[in-house]
């Protein structure tokens, strides 16, 4: 049976067959920052029935003091057990959707958000299915456990042992995801030293942000098995690419991937096109979501294989959106944009609300781009319609603010949670004086 029909009944008798003693319940604030709540075998069967209470003003972005009581309801499908733990007493997880104690979805839940969007596209009658490439680096730690920015090899694009002394790990994350049902299509070491890329097949949209969020669950649980530290970081060193989450969207209506015309230019359809220009429509808010650190905006400069404007291009990857090669089902639309911070749940609903709307107000993107953007001269890019990304996590969140369509998305709660705690992670790091600074300016002036 696959576990996307699991039923509670199903939960409960896979677990006792697999001997499993306790059971994470998994949902992530609204940050993606991951958060669990443990219970015993015993209590497994009314936590499915009835849902789990836990305290909602301990977790970033949720409610108050007084209004903290709050309750995690495991969804069935999401049941795994952890391959890496001992399989006597085995530890397993399910994800949760966070409740209201009178039974009614909490509208700061993540994953409430991304519902929500895939509701949107169902009552235009579309289906949506996500590929996720997510990079990351691998660090040595220090004495005290710590991680460091010291890299475990001198690797590049592809390279494999002995040069790729990740090679191990990144074999166990691979093995321990596939046996936790995530079928990863490749995996491999990227540009930068210490650097590496995992595939995932692509998903129901629901399923790929769950996927997202236990993917860096796993890859820094094997890591450190390895005595090494996983980061996600965008942009930790200097000087080098940093690290995306490449988004993969195929539109279907029934079994149709409503993408593809084999009439058209390029074999991309109309809908294809609106979708597109909804993306770039609003692609400068949703960079505050997609990239949601302020040194996100480190990864997003010339030169490093990021996207710095709102463009689209087939072969070339410098724009934000990319057209990969596969045509007929396979036809898909990459964002590059997203890095692996951001919550995967809110970044979808985000970047699939968008894309509907260009599909409802029937946007039409600019030109495709041809050659690197880094070479064509602003002017014309302003003639052709195509726009800078922020520059910044502040002028980036002033995008957000003027975007009704994301700030749907995103729900009231969510939004002003958002935005209030990222203008102090902006206000904060803008009053702090940096070593650079200090290099530059202290004995010169």
């Amino acid at each position: 049976m696959a576990m996307d029909t699991y039923t509670a009944e199903d939960v409960i008798a896979r677990a006792r067959e697999l001997d499993v003693k306790f059971i994470r319940l998994q949902f992530t604030d609204i940050f993606g920052i991951l958060k669990n709540v443990a219970i015993t075998i015993e209590r497994l069967e009314d936590a499915l029935a009835d849902g789990v209470s836990f305290d909602g003003s301990s977790i970033e972005g949720f409610v108050r003091v007084e209004e903290s009581d709050m309750l995690l309801r495991p969804d069935p499908s999401t049941f795994t057990v952890f391959p890496w733990r001992p399989r006597d007493g085995a530890v397993a997880r399910l994800i949760c959707d966070v409740y209201n104690p009178d039974g009614t979805p909490f509208e700061g839940c993540p994953r409430r958000a991304l519902k929500r969007a895939l509701g949107a596209a169902r009552e235009l009658g579309y289906e949506l299915n996500v590929g996720v490439e997510s990079e990351f680096f691998l660090f040595h730690t220090d004495e005290n456990g710590q991680p460091t920015t010291h890299t475990h090899d001198r690797g590049s694009y592809f390279d494999l042992s002995p040069v790729d002394l990740g090679e191990n790990a990144r074999r166990d994350m691979v093995l321990v995801m596939d046996e936790m049902g995530m079928h990863v299509e490749a995996s491999h070491h990227e540009a930068s030293p210490g650097q590496h890329e995992i595939t995932l097949r692509r998903a129901e949209a629901l399923r790929a942000a769950d996927n997202i969020v236990t993917m860096r669950y796993v890859v820094r649980s094997i890591a450190q098995r390895h005595g090494l530290y996983a980061s996600f970081m965008a942009k930790p060193l200097f000087g080098t690419n940093g690290s995306g989450l490449h988004l993969s969207y195929s539109l279907f209506c029934g079994e149709r991937n409503v993408f593809t015309d084999p009439n058209a230019p390029h074999e991309l359809s109309e809908t294809a096109l609106h979708f597109i220009g909804g993306l770039i429509a609003h692609g400068r808010a949703l960079t505050a979501v997609t990239s949601p650190t302020v040194n996100s905006y480190k990864r997003l400069v010339p030169g490093f294989e990021a996207p710095t404007h709102t463009a689209w291009a087939f072969r070339n990857r410098s724009p934000m959106v990319r057209i990969p090669v596969q045509r007929g089902g396979g036809t898909r639309i990459e964002l590059r944009s997203p890095d692996p911070t951001c919550n995967p749940y809110l970044a979808l609903a985000c970047s699939i609300r968008a894309g509907l709307d260009g599909i409802q107000s029937k946007l039409v993107p600019p030109d495709p781009v041809e050659g690197n953007i880094f070479n064509i001269d602003p002017q014309e890019l302003e003639r052709r319609g195509i726009k800078r990304l922020p520059l910044c996590l502040g002028e980036a969140l002033d995008e957000l603010a003027r975007d009704e369509v994301l700030k749907d998305a995103l729900g009231p709660h969510i939004y002003a949670k958002y935005m209030q705690a990222k203008r102090v992670e902006w206000e904060t790091y803008s009053r702090f004086i940096h070593k650079w600074e200090l290099d530059e300016y202290l004995a010169r002036f």
